[in-house]
């Protein structure tokens, strides 16, 4: 494990970017900045903003009709 080869490298990147795209639309459509998918790779933060996430309400609902449910 001493050297990680390019095409190592490139699959990771591959995979990051086919788990976190599907990520960032949500996070879009749920009113927010997708930049916020790169909280992710944050130890500790990641696990703050999802609870974060839960419980605000979201821009996007606040659009479609003035009352919270």
């Amino acid at each position: 494990m001493d050297h990680l080869g390019i095409w190592h490298w490139l699959i990771v990147l591959l995979f990051t970017l086919i788990f976190l795209y599907p990520y960032a639309r949500i996070i879009r459509r749920a009113g927010f900045s997708p930049w916020w998918v790169l909280v992710a790779f944050v130890p500790l933060l990641n696990i703050i903003m999802i609870w974060v996430f839960a419980f605000i309400q979201w821009p996007s609902l606040e659009k479609k009709s003035g009352a919270p449910y």
